[in-house]
């Protein structure tokens, strides 16, 4: 069974009148079973009413992605004075499963696999044997640093948060689904205001290494953590 849904054919972007939509979607035929909850046909429902998020060419248009006007504006949050705005890319294991929104605030750790050590400074054991400091661990000269995690930032602000792709759910299953909940299955955008400082900490992670994002409740003092390493984890005597 095939029918037919709207897929978006050009950026729409965030606030657009739900009449000004057609212009930017397609009528297109697929299989049912591939069909998204709350899949739009018609656009006439949706009369007075504003596209919540920006949405992206190829995802399938739904009603859950428009909201009233006067609520645009609890959605999106002011960048604080002082901070700039930095967009992540992450899978939503890595955001709370997609469960974060505007507002929320959130703690950042940073993941590392092992980096060439380079031109660290070199020391010597009373054996002879070459060594390098790295992140405060004593090392072997000619290894790599080791793996390592880290919470390095903290109450950090979430301005604006973009789904990719919703879940598909399957004809006769929506009750389970919203009994259990789903991620998204695509990729999230997550926006961060954070200093420039911390914008620059946050670029590196992302280019090299690996950005974990936690929601926080409550104020976490950073100086009760520390970078671990498989090490640390498994006792520093481990094989």
């Amino acid at each position: 069974e095939r029918v037919e849904v709207l897929i978006v054919t050009e950026t729409i972007s965030a606030g657009t009148p739900a009449e000004l939509v057609a212009e930017s979607v397609r009528v297109e035929s697929i299989p049912a079973k591939v069909r998204a909850l709350d899949a739009v046909v018609d656009l006439v429902p949706l009369e007075g009413m504003v596209v919540a998020v920006d949405l992206q060419p190829g995802e399938q248009l739904i009603s859950t992605r428009f909201i009233e006007p006067d609520l645009l504006t609890r959605t999106r949050v002011t960048v604080p004075e002082g901070t700039v705005e930095v967009t992540l890319s992450l899978d939503p294991h890595r955001a709370v499963g997609g469960a974060l929104f505007p507002g929320d605030e959130v703690v950042v750790f940073a993941s590392f696999d092992p980096f060439e050590i380079g031109g660290a400074p070199v020391s010597q054991t009373p054996e002879g044997e070459p060594l390098v400091e790295i992140d405060g661990i004593l090392v072997p000269a000619d290894t790599k640093t080791p793996n390592a995690t880290s919470l390095i930032l903290q109450q950090v602000l979430v301005t604006n948060v973009q789904v990719e792709e919703i879940p598909v759910i399957e004809e006769g299953t929506e009750e389970q689904a919203e009994r259990r909940g789903l991620a998204p299955s695509g990729k999230l955008l997550i926006s961060l205001a954070v200093s420039p400082e911390d914008a620059e900490r946050l670029v590196f992670t992302a280019e090299h290494g690996l950005v974990w994002l936690g929601r926080q409740p409550g104020e976490i003092n950073l100086r009760d953590t520390e970078i671990q390493t498989r090490g640390r984890i498994y006792g520093e005597n481990s094989p």
